[in-house]
């Protein structure tokens, strides 16, 4: 009987379709080269795989030809085909293979058997009804080794430690043309979580414990301890997180990631240091203590806390702006409740600007918190001249489906001059924001989206200086068509209703035009203007993209579009402001950087140059 105790590593399952195909897939230069007939599809590439291995210039002729029969074999023998007839021409070249297959193996018997507390386990009972052969099929020894493994892995992943195989066979007469196969596994119990022990934390544990993904006498699933170990690393507390279960013995071993990359474990544990693994026959000699009936599994977590101070300092250029400059000082955390502090200070010529946010977690850090941010801005460019200042306190929320609302109550004093006319506004007013970011991968996404709506509302009853509503939208699109074509689609709209317009500061109108915008233009020089055609800006606004890029080479995409869009004081403008040109993307390791040459339609001769650096959205 094949049993193996507490925390045994999957063996690994030597398929013989798959080596050949991996030796293939390097292609050397002293493959053999072969032309096969009499079989064809998935047996003839199998056994063209099979002979990639073989280097001629090693063997005489008569042991060449005994070393491709044997490789023919062996290939043909996976597929059922164990008497094949096999002709090898060494004088032709290619090399001649004429195959005659003869009678393929069926299974005349197959059994195969869950026993223990798996057997009423639905993924258990799912590969099994998943299994492709049945008796009268044709042998195919793929599947079956596909099954092994894949009780073997979800026995790790579920938590069968003394899961073991108490028959499993494979009986083939050729001479019959048939196969037995015998597969009985035994899961034994599955264990249940015990209590969470929590080491090096700098952070209040409890705070931790309350996002643990599992509780204690819940039946182990290793998904949730890579889950759990992924929101922790997530806060931005911790240098280092391991989350594991208790060994017996052996204390500083680490979990096998589940057979077969499962993409939860990838995702979960991509961030995480690579730890040393053990060979099956070291583990369970490690292992090899049993600690009795006890199926209850503590949890033990170990954390490293994170720099307290951590900075970064940013330089870039942008058509917009010219050269820029950011410096970010970021807390990750200032007090055992989890508190975090980040400051930001962006310089530009026409824009320099100082925020800050402090956050405080509420029971589920990742989701939950209150929100502190403040700033200032300078902003000279061009029409508009401003100095303002922030303040809001903002309720953070973060859904299952990745949804986050943030309800913010915002102060701003904006000492401002548009358009030739100043004023000096004190505005309080209450704000909502739903918006949600997927993208994949994160430096240069291939799939993603954005959606942003915000609705804002200020009211002279609360001693607000002017009453308006205000709505944002912004939607955006990417997505990949095979490996080399890339699309991108973009809208965004605005509109303030309000009867005191000359009251609301540049930061509230609306602008179109630059990079992110209407291309073809310059920084928000899309606008109403007024009597002395200065940019006074717009109370609506709707600007929108289509991007279609291809891939050249590696990492240089080609890239055309269409912008069109403006702001406005009406809906309905009789036409909107519309620029087309092509592009070029480089995926650099500092980031995405495009550069654009864009053409205004109603500007027959001009044409701009934009440049800039980082990630669509």
């Amino acid at each position: 009987m094949e049993r193996q105790r507490r925390w045994p590593i999957a063996k690994k399952a030597a398929c013989s379709v798959a080596l050949p195909l991996l030796v293939l897939a390097a292609n050397p230069a002293w493959a053999l080269n072969a032309s096969i007939s009499g079989v064809s599809d998935e047996v003839e590439d199998n056994i063209d795989a099979y002979l990639q291995t073989i280097d001629e210039e090693l063997y005489t002729d008569v042991r060449l030809e005994g070393k491709i029969r044997l490789r023919t074999q062996e290939a043909m023998r996976v597929y059922g085909y164990y008497e094949p007839k096999i002709t090898v021409d060494l004088q032709q070249t290619p090399i001649e293979l004429r195959i005659t297959p003869g009678p393929q193996v069926k299974i005349d018997v197959l059994s195969i058997n869950i026993e223990g507390e798996a057997k009423d386990d639905p993924p258990f009972q799912a590969a099994l009804d998943r299994f492709p052969l049945r008796e009268g099929d044709a042998l195919r020894h793929a599947p079956w080794d596909r099954l092994r493994n894949q009780f073997s892995g979800l026995a790790l992943e579920r938590g069968y430690f003394d899961w073991g195989f108490t028959d499993r066979r494979m009986e083939v007469r050729p001479y019959l043309e048939s196969a037995r196969l015998y597969m009985d596994f035994n899961s034994g119990p599955r264990y249940q979580f015990g209590n969470t022990s929590i080491t090096g934390s700098h952070i209040e544990p409890d705070r931790l414990r309350k996002m643990q993904t599992f509780e204690a006498g819940e039946s182990y699933l290793a998904e949730s301890l890579a889950l759990y170990n992924q929101r922790l690393a997530e806060t931005g507390w911790f240098s280092s997180v391991s989350v594991r279960p208790r060994l017996d013995t052996a204390q500083e071993l680490t979990m096998s990631p589940p057979t077969g990359g499962s993409p939860w474990w990838d995702e979960a544990t991509a961030s995480q240091p690579q730890r040393p693994r053990l060979s099956s026959a070291a583990f369970a000699s490690a292992l090899s203590i049993s600690k009795g009936d006890d199926t209850t599994l503590p949890i033990d977590v170990n954390v490293e806390p994170a720099d307290r101070h951590q900075f970064e300092v940013g330089i870039g250029f942008a058509t917009d702006v010219g050269p820029r400059m950011r410096f970010g000082w970021n807390q990750p955390w200032i007090n055992r409740f989890g508190h975090s502090l980040e400051h930001d200070l962006y310089i530009s010529a026409p824009d320099q600007r100082f925020t800050g946010t402090y956050n405080i977690p509420l029971d589920d850090p990742l989701r939950d918190s209150y929100r502190l941010q403040y700033g200032v801005r300078n902003l000279d460019d061009g029409d508009t001249r401003s100095l303002e200042a922030t303040v809001e306190i903002a309720r953070r929320w973060e859904f299952e489906n990745r949804w986050v609302q943030t309800l913010y109550f915002r102060t701003t004093y904006e000492d401002f001059t548009q358009g030739g006319v100043s004023d000096q506004v004190l505005l309080y007013y209450p704000g909502i924001q739903w918006s949600r970011t997927r993208t994949r991968p994160q430096r240069f996404p291939l799939w993603g989206d954005r959606q942003q709506l915000s609705i804002e509302y200020s009211d002279t009853i609360w001693g607000s200086d002017a009453q308006f509503a205000r709505l944002t939208g912004d939607t955006e699109w990417i997505r990949t068509i095979g490996d080399d074509n890339r699309f991108l689609a973009r809208l965004s709209v605005g509109a303030i209703e309000t009867d005191d317009f000359d009251k609301l500061p540049p930061s509230l109108r609306f602008f179109a035009g630059g990079d992110r915008s209407v291309r073809g233009y310059s920084f928000e020089s899309l606008s109403p203007r007024n009597a002395e055609g200065r940019l006074r800006g717009g109370q609506q606004m709707l600007t929108s993209t289509l991007e279609y890029q291809r891939r050249v080479s590696g990492d240089w995409w080609g890239a055309t579009f269409v912008d069109s869009g403006d702001a406005f004081d009406n809906w309905g403008p009789e036409d909107l402001k519309t620029g087309a040109g092509v592009g070029v993307r480089w995926v650099s390791p500092v980031g995405p950087i495009r550069l654009d040459v864009a053409h205004p339609f109603d500007h027959e001769d001009d044409w701009r140059l934009h440049f800039s650096i980082g990630p669509e959205f």
